[in-house]
């Protein structure tokens, strides 16, 4: 679900419990002659909380990614699995009987220390969830501070 946090940029909140498992946040764009797109992503959950900060290179197709999960609400085999430019952000999708998808977030620290790695796992309806996600996320990358 896409929200706006107290300066008016996109907060997108992913899950269905509260508080969300995943916030998305701060997109910004370090570089105005490049398409780096930045955000903070954080993981919340009852055992405490991780953030981290993902590059991309114009958000990597993440939308597009979703998008074409929810244009194969059907099903498909095995994961199908998306990266930031860095790998401080992956996803992995599967789909299960009973039109749901699991996505699995994964969010590492940066390099070079890359001392942890944390996943935490997101439930959608396959289809109108999933396309809805994947609206959230082309409107928190449109609405971009440079």
């Amino acid at each position: 679900m896409i929200d706006y946090d107290e300066s008016g940029r996109p907060v997108v909140l992913v899950g269905n419990s509260e508080p969300a498992p995943i916030l998305l946040s701060e997109p910004a764009r370090p570089y105005a002659d490049e398409p780096t797109l930045d955000f903070l992503v954080r993981a919340r959950g009852p055992w405490g909380s991780v953030e981290t900060s993902v590059e991309t290179w114009g958000g990597d197709g993440l939308d597009t990614f979703l998008a074409s999960l929810a244009e194969d609400f059907r099903g498909w085999e095995g994961a199908r699995t998306w990266h930031s430019l860095c790998h401080d952000l992956t996803l992995s999708a599967e789909h299960h009987p009973g039109g749901h998808v699991r996505l699995v977030w994964g969010i590492r620290d940066r390099a070079p220390s890359e001392e942890w790695r944390f996943e935490a796992a997101t439930w959608h309806a396959a289809g109108e969830d999933m396309r809805n996600l994947a609206s959230d996320i082309r409107t928190f990358m449109a609405n971009v501070a440079e």
